[in-house]
């Protein structure tokens, strides 16, 4: 059960930027192309009762800090919409300091994914918010084992929402459709969110299903988080 997607990535490779920067990335790049699409900001131009409409979807675009570098990461419509913009992008701004842009690459090319027959390792490149506010306080109240579950069927669900926003529904019931998946080295780190401290895991996991690199899995992974590399 595979699919073809397109995936566009564009680097900065003469801009330093940390990690933690990513989601000013996001804010910038979603204020500057606002009008272009709500896959770059993932909210809508029109407000409910309560405020702005959310698209709470997979995000098809994503803003990263990899090895320092400034990433964009684009999937199917999101990867057209990079295309296009790409030769706009002509500075930064990072809370009022404005980086000219002097060099950016760009790469366009079809990625295949779901799941295969083969097994796949991937290490988390930046930190995975697996957790949210239910199961995490099932996490902290289970033994070493019951920690081990919440953490994978997490993942596994993650994986579920990345391949379910290509069109691939599996169905665990028939044999060759069930997501497979081990984690390993999930050691807690905490790490600060827009000064909100949260409960993370790096580490790496092995699944039969198959998915580009830099992709995000999980909680904020428009803004970076969860990001993985295929190591095998």
């Amino acid at each position: 059960m595979t699919t073809a997607i397109p995936l566009t990535t564009i680097t900065f490779p003469e801009i330093t930027l940390r990690v933690r920067d990513a989601h000013k990335l996001r804010g910038y790049f979603g204020e500057l192309f606002r009008e272009h699409s709500p896959l770059l900001h993932n909210h809508f131009e029109e407000t409910g009762d309560e405020g702005p409409k959310y698209r709470y979807a997979y995000p098809l675009v994503q803003y990263k800090v990899l090895h320092k570098t400034p990433t964009l990461i684009g999937m199917a419509e999101g990867a057209q919409l990079l295309v296009e913009l790409f030769l706009r992008i002509r500075e930064i701004n990072i809370e009022g300091q404005v980086i000219p842009v002097l060099s950016k690459h760009i790469e366009h090319r079809q990625c295949t994914i779901g799941i295969s027959e083969e097994l796949h390792t991937y290490r988390f490149e930046t930190l995975w918010l697996g957790l949210n506010q239910k199961n995490f306080r099932a996490y902290q109240q289970a033994d070493d084992a019951g920690k081990s579950m919440i953490l994978r069927n997490t993942a596994v669900a993650n994986i579920l929402t990345f391949v379910e926003a290509f069109g691939l529904k599996p169905d665990k019931e028939i044999p060759g459709q069930k997501i497979m998946l081990k984690l390993s080295q999930t050691e807690p780190v905490k790490t600060k969110f827009k000064n909100v401290e949260f409960t993370a895991f790096g580490g790496s996991f092995t699944t039969n299903v198959l998915m580009p690199d830099y992709i995000g899995l999980g909680k904020q992974a428009a803004r970076g988080f969860g990001t993985i590399r295929k190591t095998d």
